[in-house]
């Protein structure tokens, strides 16, 4: 019996373990997250995983180790979720789990939106965002999506599926 990856909090004393995530992550998957060219992760994840007022997750395999990780980071009433999936874990639902939590999270720490960034024909997240069961709203400006949700919409029981 296969055990699904468990979602927890995680912190800057998971440092050795994040990078290690990053270091197994193709360039493209980097690219698809960062949305450029990064350095070594020694180098940035200290300073993500210690941001004040943030919320970070990850998906912890029944190894240990890291496979997945999702941020919320605040910005004033909204908040921006990124997610990074290790390619070997892509499309099996760890991208939308984390969102899940991480919505959870927006919404306990009083957020009036969610949004988050991606690259324009990306696939995996528009299929994320095409079988969300609430509203998601969508910019498109230079090769670049600003996708955002009304925390409230987030809400259980809530099945909308406008635009």
């Amino acid at each position: 019996m296969r055990r699904e990856p468990r979602i927890i909090p995680i912190g800057p004393g998971h440092l050795a373990r994040t990078v290690a995530m990053h270091r197994r992550c193709s360039p493209q998957t980097l690219w698809s997250r960062y949305h450029r060219a990064m350095a070594d992760p020694r180098t940035y994840l200290p300073a993500l995983l210690s941001r004040p007022g943030s919320v970070h997750l990850a998906a912890r395999g029944a190894t240990g180790r890291i496979v997945a990780m999702g941020h919320l980071m605040p910005d004033h009433t909204s908040a921006e979720a990124a997610l990074l999936v290790e390619d070997s874990w892509q499309g099996r639902g760890l991208g939308t789990r984390l969102l899940h939590h991480l919505g959870q999270h927006a919404r306990a720490g009083g957020w009036t939106t969610l949004h988050g960034f991606f690259l324009t024909g990306d696939e995996r997240v528009e299929g994320m965002l095409r079988h969300a069961p609430f509203p998601v709203r969508r910019t498109e400006e230079g090769g670049a999506v600003t996708a955002w949700v009304r925390v409230n919409d987030l809400a259980p029981g809530q099945s909308s599926r406008r635009r």
